[in-house]
């Protein structure tokens, strides 16, 4: 005996589509008029209560039918917005509809004459959508509806559903209550709260399931849709106060995201990790081997600053996980940090301003110069570097620069071979270089004796870059004139209490690790990195990894995408391939990077595959990782 098929009955607002439409209805035919906001809110405070059956819904359609004064050329317009705000992944997963339209109802209490054009166009035909219809008068004034049409009246949808006597068994999607009460009449065996455009805490609290999108949906049910993996089933934990607009990014791209303030210790983050498939962290958040083997489910760390010595870079590239961080976010607030720094140091004004505060006029200009016609030292002519060294020149500074890599002179900028040649001549010594370990105490005793007398040393890098004691010792004996601190040997990892051998010295900017936080960086942080990590979990992009071989795809179209991590050892290819090969399935693109370590292959494939060409796959030897896209 053949079983019968599932049988899916759809609800069609704020469902189907983003909207209730005679919530755009209204919009339409109430423009113009001085109370369209009040009389639109008054709509939709009764579309709410029919939905949530705190009222007849017999009782919601005429009120808000008398509200709404259109008339039947207004519908036009109507189904044309609506087509613009069908619910995005009912859009992108149109071809479901299309496969399983003999097997798809749509029971609404709206109206036929609006419902009908939009689901025609996903293959489902008007004798199997259940809905109102509208009462016209001679001048095509809509009056009314068929109050003799079932679904007119109180819990309509139970009636309804029971009339057509579905075989097999019967799943209902939808945002309301009146949904959920063909479930609680026993006509349907499954009801999926369906919330990506509208949260009806009445509806979730009763439903069999949440389904936050077509594709959760889909996914439950094992049916063909657009992703492997519905997007709100994958964890993401964000760190450190990383900035809301990270957030809302990642929460509006439909992920699960989690938030926490501050950093996690190694023990805690070992335990909130598993099950995590991106995390985001800043500066203070260590994210060790420990950490990354109890990570079983991790995909991408994102740093959400510039330096990634907190990450265990190998081992994460060894266990599949892609690290992103933001380069080039917060380079001009660093900028201008260290160029206003400058700029106080060389006038005191931080010492006269403490005096003021403290009662005391010396209005003097012992120890005050403009910074024009100085000699500014930049020791790492990077991304930052590169930028102060432009906004010095304006400013009429000589600038000199030191970096251990070949880097092409801006400007009037003049290279220095030796560290100890840009010491020697600089007014001004500011450090720019990166957090690699061999910078450990780069500018100690020895190289502070070889700076000018009097000069000012200002550290916007790394705490450890400087011998934070040797500085001490120097501002004291008046061997510098000043100097600004960003960054030190050891930060707390949350705020209050902090001590340093700096504190109290006259003439010393210090600034809590501060230089890159402006409102602005903060904000091209938060969208850069989710973007980057989006781009990976969504295509398998790899373009700025940190730790990876970068692939830049094109843009995939009507195929299933493959990606594989893999040790690079001889012959994964070929041994990929032949799976690929014996399950008959055809390569419409493959790209590749590798490194000394691992090698990245992603394959574009044009028709459809199964479980076992996955499982092949996965168990291909020296695999890291494997997943599918599409």
């Amino acid at each position: 005996m053949v079983e019968a098929a599932r049988k899916y009955v759809f609800d069609f607002d704020s469902t189907l589509t983003r909207v209730e439409a005679l919530d755009v209805l209204a919009e339409i035919t109430l423009q113009g008029k001085s109370n369209k906001e009040e009389i639109i809110n008054e709509i939709q405070a009764i579309t709410n209560l029919g939905i949530d059956g705190d009222i007849s819904f017999t009782e919601s359609l005429e009120r808000r039918i008398q509200l709404l004064c259109a008339h039947r050329d207004h519908l036009e317009g109507l189904v044309d917005e609506l087509r613009q705000k069908i619910s995005k992944s009912i859009a992108s997963n149109k071809e479901f509809f299309e496969k399983y339209s003999q097997d798809i109802y749509v029971i609404s209490c709206g109206f036929k004459e609006f419902i009908d054009p939009i689901v025609e166009e996903y293959n489902i035909p008007t004798e199997r959508v259940f809905a109102n219809t509208f009462r016209f008068n001679a001048e095509g004034e809509i009056i009314g509806f068929d109050e003799t049409n079932v679904l007119a009246s109180h819990n309509g949808k139970i009636e309804c559903l029971k009339r057509l006597d579905l075989d097999g068994e019967v799943q209902v999607i939808g945002d309301g209550y009146s949904d959920y009460v063909m479930r609680e009449a026993g006509l349907a065996h499954k009801f999926f709260a369906y919330t990506e455009n509208v949260h009806r805490e009445k509806a979730a609290d009763h439903a069999d399931h949440i389904a936050p999108n077509l594709d959760e949906f889909l996914f439950v049910n094992d049916l063909p849709r657009n992703i492997s993996y519905p997007k709100n089933r994958i964890k993401i934990l964000l760190l450190e106060n990383v900035h809301p607009d990270a957030f809302e990014n990642l929460s509006e791209e439909g992920f699960s995201v989690a938030l926490v303030k501050h950093s996690l210790p190694e023990e805690e983050l070992i335990e909130r990790i598993k099950g995590v498939h991106v995390l985001g962290i800043r500066s203070k958040t260590q994210v060790t081997q420990k950490v990354l083997d109890a990570a079983n489910k991790l995909l991408v760390v994102g740093a959400f600053c510039i330096g990634t010595t907190q990450i265990d870079l190998e081992h994460a590239k060894k266990r599949g996980v892609v690290v992103f961080n933001a380069p080039y976010s917060n380079t001009r607030s660093v900028v201008e940090l260290a160029m206003g720094q400058i700029i106080m140091l060389m006038r005191s004004v931080f010492t006269r301003s403490t005096e003021i505060h403290m009662g005391q006029w010396n209005k003097t200009a012992v120890n005050s110069q403009e910074v024009r016609g100085k000699n500014l030292g930049i020791v790492g002519y990077g991304n930052i570097g590169k930028q102060l060294s432009v906004l010095a020149e304006a400013m009429g500074m000589r600038v000199y620069y030191y970096d251990v890599a070949d880097q092409l002179a801006l400007g009037n900028a003049i290279k220095c071979s030796r560290l100890e040649q840009l010491l020697t001549v600089s007014d001004v010594v500011t450090l720019h270089v990166d957090d690699t370990k061999a910078n450990r105490n780069f500018i100690g005793e020895r190289e502070i004796n070889q700076m000018r007398d009097g000069a000012y040393l200002i550290n916007l890098s790394r705490g450890f870059v400087v011998d934070i004691n040797a500085l001490a010792a120097a501002l004291q004996k008046g061997k510098l004139n000043g100097a600004a601190v960003d960054v030190y040997p050891q930060e707390p990892r949350s705020n209050g209490s902090f001590e340093t051998p700096l504190q109290g010295l006259p003439n010393v900017i210090l600034t809590p690790h501060v230089g890159g936080s402006t409102e602005e960086a903060q904000r091209d942080i938060a969208d850069f990195v989710p973007n980057k990590i989006m781009d990976y979990i969504n295509s398998g992009n790899t373009v700025d990894a940190v730790n990876f071989p970068n692939i830049r795809l094109p843009k995939q179209n009507n195929a299933h995408r493959f990606l594989h991590i893999h040790q690079n050892v001889p012959g994964i290819m070929a041994k990929i391939n032949e799976v690929l090969a014996n399950y008959q399935m055809n390569i419409t693109g493959q790209y590749l990077s590798t490194d000394n370590q691992v090698g990245y292959v992603i394959t574009d494939l044009d028709k459809e595959y199964n479980k076992e060409v996955v499982k092949a796959l996965k168990n291909v030897d020296n695999t890291i990782k494997f997943r599918v896209l599409y």
